[in-house]
């Protein structure tokens, strides 16, 4: 058979700009040099649901006053990438995890950080310890081998130290640290592939997030752009030393808290953009609800002394998020477009800043704090209210920033 190109029968000289239009916009959605933030990923965006954004940012209180941006940067180029903040049984710390897979603890002026603990026999100073470029591309071919330790959390009655690693899955270290132990790197004879954050109640359970079953960390961006929902709540019983999962089909599960009185607790689903609300306890065991819905993408999620909840916020949602939620043939072409993430953020009306939320047992807001230009706190992790002040970690930024709470009468 006579094959025919675009020059045949004169198709290119009567229809130049035609076919050049069609040439372009094969080459747009195509994106051979995989420069778009697909990079050439086998793209599956779902639907899925998400409160209405007018509903949500009508009721949502801000803060004119960004009086975030009046913390203090501490530790700065000292800490790489602090995701969530410890303090043990005698008032010490913080304790953090750190992006080169270390978990690390604050001694004071005169001897400053320490090693406290490894998620990974196989930690090679040579290999992991990259300084403040472990928060860069440059550590993630590492990551696997160091670790990189997330959600931290003391057991009260021993003194031991629960680690959720998004690559080593849940691990505890005993009160003076060193190498920490496996407790449940797989679920059902499956690996455990985005270990995130976690809690213990009272009876010796431990509550943790497994983000993705299709992701791992490395790859989280495509979890929230594709709006998958292979998460799960996971337990782990440290009597029969078996890990169950508790509920599944979830859309980026992240932190964990448990109530104060020990019958609920609250998980965050950043890709929804709320906080979900499980009963462990009393007439609605085992029901599932709304417990806030959120003006933007939250991580950690932690209690205060008086049971009320801190979020740490990745502001803000815009109309189109939504809109893409519920069309994901149309996210299948825009996040095809050969630009960079950030543009095409951009783009979207998304103009990403720091917020964290104090919400009260029954899901009201009490405070919000902003710092809309990123002058002090960027992409914040966790908000851990502590001796007077707010501790606030950062996964991608190498500090931790304090701030005094309540606020003094001046601010």
């Amino acid at each position: 058979m006579e094959k025919k190109s675009l020059f045949a029968d004169g198709v290119f000289c009567n229809h130049p700009f035609q076919v050049l239009l069609s040439i372009l916009l094969a080459l747009v959605f195509t994106d051979p040099l995989h420069i778009g933030p697909l990079g050439g990923h086998n793209f599956k965006p779902v639907q899925h649901t998400i409160a209405p954004y007018a509903e949500v940012m009508a009721s949502w209180p801000r803060d004119n006053l960004s009086r975030l941006r009046l913390g203090k940067r501490q530790f700065v180029d000292e800490v790489y990438g602090p995701e969530s903040l410890e303090f043990d049984l005698q008032g010490r710390g913080p304790y953090t995890g750190l992006a080169d897979g270390r978990v690390v603890r604050w001694m004071g002026d005169a001897a400053g950080w320490e090693t406290f603990a490894l998620v990974s026999p196989n930690w090679s100073e040579s290999v992991c310890a990259n300084g403040i470029y472990s928060t860069t591309h440059k550590q993630f071919k590492h990551e696997e081998q160091c670790g990189r330790p997330l959600g931290l959390r003391f057991d009260r009655q021993t003194g031991d130290l629960y680690i959720a690693d998004a690559y080593h899955g849940l691990l505890v270290v005993g009160p003076n640290g060193g190498i920490a132990t496996p407790l449940a790197p797989q679920v059902g004879g499956r690996r455990i592939l985005f270990a995130n954050d976690l809690d213990i109640h009272k009876n010796g359970s431990i509550f943790f997030t497994d983000t993705s079953m299709r992701y791992n960390r490395q790859n989280h961006f495509f979890i929230l752009l594709e709006g998958e929902a292979t998460g799960r709540l996971l337990k782990y019983d440290p009597y029969t030393r078996t890990t169950s999962i508790v509920l599944d089909g979830l859309a980026f599960p992240n932190g964990v808290q448990i109530s104060k009185d020990h019958t609920y607790l609250l998980f965050t689903e950043t890709t929804n953009s709320r906080i979900m609300k499980y009963w462990l306890e009393g007439p609605k065991k085992g029901n599932l609800e709304v417990f806030a819905d959120l003006a933007g993408f939250p991580d950690n999620i932690r209690s205060n002394n008086k049971g009320q909840f801190w979020v740490a916020i990745d502001c803000c949602r815009t109309p189109i998020q939504e809109h893409l939620s519920r069309h994901p043939w149309i996210k299948s072409i825009y996040f095809r477009l050969p630009f960079k993430l950030s543009i095409l953020a951009r783009l979207m009306g998304m103009r990403m800043y720091t917020v964290i939320t104090l919400f009260n047992e029954n899901g009201e807001i009490a405070e919000v704090m902003e710092d809309q230009r990123g002058e002090v706190v960027k992409l914040v992790s966790e908000v851990q209210e502590f001796d007077g002040k707010l501790w606030i970690g950062t996964v991608a930024h190498n500090h931790i920033v304090t701030l005094p709470f309540p606020p003094r009468s001046n601010e």
